[in-house]
């Protein structure tokens, strides 16, 4: 279908079905940047940046976000045509859009590195967040940076020229200081185990190789909290543009598609400006360690558990084997019987309320989650997420008789 409009800020009063299609609250025209997010890929859009919308729906703040990516050109390229605008479909049984604002610019490192220095040094950037994965922040297999990494040696050698996230980060504060302007944060949003304290390690060790005052600085005066998110974000496909630009009406070449479950843990341990994210959903707390144990005994564990059993029954998605009256009620008895009470849940956390929203989530029929996806590289998965678990109920003389049956199948 050929749509007459592009999605863009002037077209927005043109949406159909206003009613069910969530549009920006807030003043987007004289939206300041507040925040740098390293890596805009799809589930910083369809997650951090939804948060960070919701809240100035909420309060009217300035916190808008300036993209940079790292490597690809194709999200400024496609998303300035939009004036940064893109939809976000909620998949659920019923499908809810929003179209999302928050994003004012993208730049692009290879191109842009000036303007994003120029960015990351501002007075108004208070905060800067990542997605950029694990292996963006160049650890050695130790722990501590590998000074061998092509991208650090490059930015050891030209450290006004960066390419990595980690040279980005240690020369904006560099000049920040030189400037005598208040650093700013990181918080790292990456779906790793103390994602905080491994990015806080990458900079103070590539900071300590060629100024030893600016390492102190940094570590006195930057916060690098731990930080847990979940929610599933399917790639975004062809299917996707055209049903989400036939749903709004208005052509959007790069809408992101979410289930309507999401979760944002941070660690409570920093000081400083940041969005009122507090008020639309995200938990602050003492105990990021806590959750991450959580959503890997209940999520993932019986995730892997209907992957090895499902696969061999004939099923092909977590929906279809969710679905069967017999594995609901296996996975709802695992839950019940031998994972909550192995371990200790936080404090914030309603334990029994959680896995019972999980089990729910394998039932959205909107998501098409592959069993085969999720048993892939199954004997190093069950190291984290079912044998720990038999260990701990071992040891409180708890019953391992589902989990060992979860063992056997990998």
């Amino acid at each position: 279908m050929i749509y007459q409009k592009q999605l863009k800020a002037d077209n927005l009063s043109q949406l159909t079905n206003e009613n069910t299609i969530s549009t920006p609250k807030y003043d987007r025209e004289h939206l300041d940047i507040g925040i740098v997010h390293l890596g805009p890929g799809a589930f910083h859009r369809g997650h951090q940046a939804v948060f960070t919308e919701n809240a100035m729906n909420l309060s009217g703040e300035n916190w808008g976000i300036c993209g940079v990516s790292l490597r690809s050109a194709t999200a400024r390229d496609i998303l300035a045509k939009q004036d940064n605008l893109y939809t976000l479909a909620i998949l659920d049984k019923k499908i809810c859009y929003q179209v999302i604002g928050a994003i004012k610019e993208i730049l692009v490192a290879q191109e842009q590195s000036d303007d994003i220095l120029a960015r990351m040094s501002a007075v108004n950037t208070k905060l800067v967040t990542l997605t950029i994965t694990e292996k963006g922040y160049c650890l050695g297999t130790d722990g501590t940076l590998d000074l061998t990494h092509k991208d650090i040696k490059h930015d050891l050698e030209s450290p006004e020229n960066p390419v990595s996230a980690i040279g980005f980060i240690v020369e904006s504060l560099k000049q920040r200081r030189q400037k005598k302007i208040n650093a700013f944060n990181v918080l790292s949003c990456d779906n790793v185990s103390g994602n905080g304290d491994k990015l806080r390690r990458a900079v103070l060790d590539y900071a300590g190789q060629f100024d030893k005052p600016l390492q102190l600085w940094i570590d006195q005066n930057v916060a690098f909290p731990n930080s847990m998110v979940d929610s599933i974000t399917p790639k975004t496909e062809s299917y996707t543009i055209e049903s989400v630009s036939k749903a709004i009406n208005l052509r959007d070449n790069w809408p992101i598609q979410r289930e309507s479950f999401t979760q944002w843990v941070i660690e409570n341990n920093w000081e400083g400006e940041r969005p009122d994210w507090e008020n639309v959903g995200v938990i602050f707390t003492d105990d990021v360690e806590g959750f991450e144990k959580a959503k890997l005994r209940l999520l993932n564990c019986l995730h892997s558990t209907l992957a090895y059993a499902g696969s061999l029954a004939g099923f092909e998605t977590v929906f279809d084997v969710t679905s069967d009256e017999g594995f609901y009620e296996y996975i709802t008895q695992l839950a019940t019987d031998e994972i909550i009470g192995s371990f200790r849940p936080p404090k914030e956390l309603d334990v029994i309320s959680y896995s019972h929203e999980i089990i729910q989530r394998f039932l959205n029929p909107s998501i098409r989650h592959l069993l085969a996806q999720i048993a892939y590289d199954g004997s190093q998965k069950i190291q984290m997420r079912i044998l720990p678990i038999i260990e701990d109920n071992m040891a409180l003389g708890r019953s391992t008789k589902l989990l060992s049956l979860s063992v056997s199948l990998v």
